[in-house]
């Protein structure tokens, strides 16, 4: 196009072409000139054209990376993976991969009524745990073995170095304030010191231990890898092994009222409970069968979270699901906070409330909360 637009071009402006009242020449010079400028019309169409969506393309650009920045500026973005959350009484706090905490007052408010600040700690730790002590303190958990303290509602932690080379799952703060982790190869370390030193109380198996509780300062137990059971008297200085839960069954969530009744729920999707300190289990009936990884309890009220946006709760002898939107993430924590309004944290940057109705009071006895 380009070329014959040229020859055209110098074709029509050449006067000496059409000197001399030669007519023929004239009329030649009138049709080319309705082509050179119908060509020329067509063209500057298709520079408009082009111009056009050269622009809308820049603004798509400018648009996509508006919402980059909308994002980026959200304290809850879809890029966070959450694995756990506490409440102390005055704030929620949530934890997650990449140093990622963040808290909110705690209100009982609907999600898009509550204020979520976002922080994130210096080496960006991937936390894997949290819990409350009995001081209202928080403690965190990091896969860099690394345990965060807060004295101030997370407005800043401080950090203690665990001394083991063994992958580290789980931690709680017991009743009398100690600090207990446990992982891999039965990892126990324990501090009575807020973390300030530590001492290696493993099983020295080869297993992982990833649920830690303590019922009082003396009483305790521990679940892992196998169906693996273990439970302490004495305040964490020995340990002795119980019976393992069936089938070697992993126990992804458990919570324990106290040390004779207990819930544990595992990737097929089933939830085992026990009367009588796990020397038997009883499986209940549950509405489906995807993968649960934990279960949160709260005054007369337990819930089981899984897979798929999976929220259940126990009624009586058996589990219902509570309605969720259909989302392909997973649920890792929950935390009540209200009798009709359930926080729960998962992954794709989920942190949000689910609709609860008030079921009957638990078997077994009631919860502390987490």
């Amino acid at each position: 196009m380009h070329v014959s637009i040229g020859i055209l071009i110098g074709f029509a402006f050449q006067p000496e072409l059409v000197q001399g009242g030669n007519n023929y020449l004239m009329e030649e010079k009138l049709k080319m000139d309705k082509v050179l400028f119908s060509l020329i019309r067509k063209t500057e169409t298709l520079l408009l054209l082009v111009a056009f969506q050269l622009v809308l393309g820049g603004c798509e650009a400018r648009l996509d990376l508006e919402g980059v920045k909308k994002e980026m500026a959200k304290p809850v973005r879809r890029t966070d993976n959450f694995l756990a959350l506490t409440n102390n009484g005055t704030v929620i706090t949530a934890v997650g991969n990449s140093g990622l905490i963040l808290t909110s007052p705690n209100e009982s408010n609907p999600e898009d009524a509550r204020k979520w600040t976002r922080s994130t700690i210096e080496g960006r730790p991937n936390f894997v745990d949290i819990t409350t002590c009995p001081d209202n303190s928080m403690i965190a958990l990091s896969m860099e073995r690394q345990v965060w303290t807060s004295v101030n509602n997370g407005q800043k932690w401080t950090k203690s170095d665990l001394p083991t080379k063994e992958t580290v799952i789980a931690l709680t703060c017991a009743p009398n304030g100690d600090y207990w982790v446990v992982g891999a190869a039965t990892s126990i370390l324990h501090s009575i010191d807020k973390g300030g030193s530590w001492s290696d109380k493993s099983l020295n198996q080869d297993a992982l231990i990833n649920f830690i509780q303590f019922f009082n300062a003396k009483n305790g137990l521990v679940l892992g890898e196998f169906g693996l059971m273990a439970k302490t008297v004495d305040g964490g200085q020995s340990w002795q092994r119980s019976q393992n839960i069936p089938d070697n069954f992993y126990p992804m969530g458990v919570y324990f009222t106290d040390s004779e009744h207990g819930w544990v729920a595992g990737l097929s999707g089933a939830i085992l409970y026990t009367d009588d300190g796990g020397k038997s289990w009883k499986r209940q009936e549950t509405p489906n069968s995807v993968p649960l990884y934990g279960i949160h309890a709260k005054g007369n009220r337990i819930f089981a979270l899984g897979d798929g946006n999976t929220v259940l709760e126990l009624d009586g002898q058996r589990w219902v699901a509570h309605d969720t939107p259909p989302q392909s993430t997973y649920l890792r924590d929950a935390e009540v906070i209200n009798d009709d309004m359930l926080l729960v944290a998962g992954g794709n940057g989920t942190l949000t409330t689910v609709k609860i109705k008030q079921k009957q009071e638990l078997v077994g006895g009631h919860s502390n909360g987490k």
